[in-house]
């Protein structure tokens, strides 16, 4: 018995590509890779914990490149990649930081899905969020239990990146809100707050000072 796999792709570019492929025209035509992610643990499972969950990234190759007149084209050649739990984390925070600038620099701005995305990365409801893979990442290494490698690197500067973005993005929503979004501003400030004195220790080699509070944002 033969089975068909029917799975969503996006267009894949290397990282040369994307310093090439700068507009949003660029981005959409002349395709000829596209990628799919399979999530899975060791122990067999597809999902696990932070510090289990590798992702299997399929690269495929086609005859032709998209758009072309045929919605069908063969796929020529097939590669696969192997992230470990700490690359996971690190795309998941640059992703979420992609989204942070996207919807604060948005024209016209749309103040819903600016908070959904403040919501998502600050939220103290946020299971498995950032701040539960700065700790999980992060914490040994401060510890003194692990070695940094150059993957606790780049996640510490993501996580800087990120802070940054989040502060971005609540200036932002400041600005958009009316009197009766006041208090939930000053909530989301406060969920700010908590996550940058929580995370600070962790992406700071140097003494950590309190985190500043959001009374003077304009």
């Amino acid at each position: 018995m033969a089975y068909i796999q029917v799975t969503y792709v996006e267009p894949y570019f290397d990282t040369s590509e994307l310093q090439r492929r700068l507009t949003h025209f660029e981005k959409s035509y002349g395709l000829k890779r596209f990628m799919y992610a399979t999530p899975f643990t060791m122990d067999g499972r597809a999902h696990g914990g932070l510090n289990e969950q590798y992702k299997r990234k399929t690269i495929l190759t086609t005859e032709r490149a998209f758009p072309y007149v045929k919605t069908r084209i063969s796929v020529i050649e097939r590669e696969q990649l192997i992230l470990t739990p700490i690359e996971v984390a690190i795309e998941d925070i640059q992703k979420k930081t992609d989204e942070l600038k996207v919807s604060t620099t948005q024209e016209p701005a749309d103040a819903k899905i600016l908070q959904m995305v403040i919501q998502g990365c600050i939220g103290t409801t946020v299971n498995q969020g950032p701040l539960e893979v700065a700790l999980t990442f992060l914490t040994p290494v401060v510890e003194g239990k692990e070695q940094p490698t150059i993957h606790h690197n780049r996640i510490r500067l993501c996580f800087k990146e990120f802070t940054r973005r989040c502060a971005e993005a609540l200036k932002r929503n400041k600005t958009l809100i009316g009197p009766d979004q006041r208090e939930y501003q000053k909530e989301l400030e406060r969920n700010f707050l908590r996550f940058s004195e929580r995370i600070q220790p962790l992406i700071s080699c140097k003494p950590v000072r309190k985190a500043k509070r959001f009374e003077n944002i304009k």
